[in-house]
């Protein structure tokens, strides 16, 4: 199937609605960087796609399509339902400026952002998102992104959302990212909270004046 699309936009015939429709999200998910830039924003309006198995490359040219296709619906109630879809690939900036909208975003979705976007929002503005849904977040919370999300927030602030979230930062801790060094096994870190004792921080603080 990959061969005749490819075929397919060879012979000089457009990815537009009715293509895309045809080959479906699964080959869609399949086409390189090349052939997803050939398709005309408009094409989307009325396409049918589930990007949520595509590449983080896919999600982010067919957002940044998407959004300029519903570009003249940005300040009405429906554009939330036409960009949803696309979402993945959405930068942080959007995902804020989205959360003034009152869209009540369901966490699945929220579980498919990209996450270096997830991880920029603060608690208010994912509250904001969520809306009405904000109480499923807690049947969520060891699912990543939202897990990684979740560790980075102060346990005080999460307490306040009353959805009983655990596994925020506590108050007096910090967490330090501790890099593991080349081995047979792959990279990759290691988060090791330390506790702040008073006696410890005074100790550090006599020996400073003292050097």
């Amino acid at each position: 199937a990959s061969v005749i699309i490819r075929r397919y936009i060879d012979l000089g015939n457009a990815l537009n609605t009715t293509a895309l429709n045809a080959i479906g999200t699964r080959y869609t998910c399949l086409l390189n960087v090349t052939e997803l830039n050939k398709i005309d924003p408009n094409s989307l309006k009325l396409a049918s796609l589930n990007l949520s198995a595509c590449s983080q490359t896919t999600k982010d040219i067919l957002y940044a399509k998407a959004k300029r296709a519903f570009s003249d619906q940005h300040y009405l109630p429906a554009y939330y339902e036409l960009i949803e879809p696309y979402l993945g690939g959405a930068p942080g900036e959007d995902l804020k400026a989205l959360s003034k909208d009152n869209v009540n975003m369901e966490v699945s979705t929220l579980a498919q952002l990209r996450r270096d976007s997830l991880l920029s929002l603060t608690i208010p503005e994912v509250q904001n998102l969520l809306g009405v849904n904000i109480r499923d977040l807690f049947k969520w919370q060891n699912q990543s992104p939202i897990k990684e999300w979740v560790h980075r927030q102060r346990q005080s602030e999460l307490d306040k959302l009353n959805v009983s979230l655990t596994g925020g930062t506590q108050e007096g801790y910090i967490n330090i990212i501790m890099p593991k060094y080349p081995s047979s096994a792959s990279l990759g870190t290691m988060v090791m909270t330390l506790h702040l004792l008073p006696a410890l921080l005074i100790s550090f603080l006599v020996m400073s004046v003292l050097s």
